[in-house]
């Protein structure tokens, strides 16, 4: 896979992922953690069926022979599956999304003082501006930080944070093991520690339908394309090209859930997609891995 197709990629990824805000608004009566149950448990179906075609079997061997990198990639992705949801039923769509302008910064520190990797100036320019441009967003157009809405922050705050981690563990296994694998057990471990909490179940059939199309399409459809995008791409440029899931989400939210955006948030989004281009559009055509 070459650079511009990872990247590529990658930017499908966040337009799939961006899909949870908007669809968990149609929800009748299910929310909290047994949307996270469902949501989990159909990413990991997705997983597993998928690698079951691929390799007859494959999914099984690698849970088998899963090693430590994989497991700590795994209860990231379970962090993030569940975190997100949760803080979905907690806040409106923007509050979830917001805090995840982080990430970049948080990857470029952990890959700094775990890889050793040096964070270019031209990186930690357009790492501010698309932080500033969130910023922006939520300065403005986010509603007040009390009662329900600063829990849900605090709880989506795990997103970047998880985030961070997972894409440098990724970049650190290099590009020999496929770490797919870690997406069915981040799916599995998330759906299994919420059960108890979520128990007894009581979802409607349509919720059902919506919770499987995020299972599927959401949830485990992208993150394993994002597994094998990101082994060509740094951890910091895979975390900058994931804001885009910000600025998707509140737009689709915007047009199909009823969360309409104020002037700063089109500002402020329109900032993050600048900052994206410049980095990719700039980059020296020799480098293959940048910081």
């Amino acid at each position: 896979m070459s650079h511009l197709q990872a990247v590529a990629l990658l930017i499908a990824c966040t337009l799939m992922w961006s899909l949870g805000g908007v669809v968990s608004r149609h929800f009748q009566t299910t929310e909290g953690l047994e949307v996270t149950f469902w949501r989990s448990l159909f990413a990991a179906l997705t997983v597993a069926l998928w690698m079951a075609f691929e390799g007859r079997g494959r999914a099984f061997k690698a849970l088998a022979t899963a090693g430590r990198t994989v497991w700590i990639s795994g209860a990231m992705w379970a962090v993030m599956f569940t975190c997100f949801t949760i803080a979905l039923s907690l806040t409106l769509v923007a509050n979830v999304l917001i805090p995840q302008s982080l990430a970049p910064i948080f990857t470029a520190l952990l890959a700094g003082a775990v890889l050793r990797t040096p964070v270019g100036v031209r990186t930690w320019a357009v790492i501010a501006v698309a932080a500033l441009g969130i910023c922006t967003m939520y300065a403005f157009d986010v509603s007040g930080l009390d009662g329900r809405h600063a829990l849900g922050v605090l709880v989506a705050l795990g997103i970047p944070l998880a985030a961070a981690v997972n894409w440098v563990v990724v970049q650190r296994a290099g590009r020999g093991p496929d770490l797919s694998v870690a997406v069915l057990i981040g799916g599995s471990l998330s759906a299994l520690c919420v059960l108890p909490l979520a128990w007894p179940l009581g979802v409607s059939a349509h919720d059902l339908a919506l919770l499987a199309l995020l299972g599927v399409v959401q949830l485990g459809i992208p993150c394993v394309l994002a597994m094998r995008a990101a082994r060509h791409l740094s951890a910091t440029e895979t975390s900058l090209l994931i804001l885009l899931e910000i600025v998707f989400g509140i737009l689709l939210t915007w047009a199909f859930g009823g969360e309409r955006p104020g002037a700063a948030t089109l500002i402020g989004g329109s900032a993050v997609l600048a900052a994206l281009a410049y980095h990719e559009l700039t980059k020296p055509a020799a480098v293959q891995r940048p910081a």
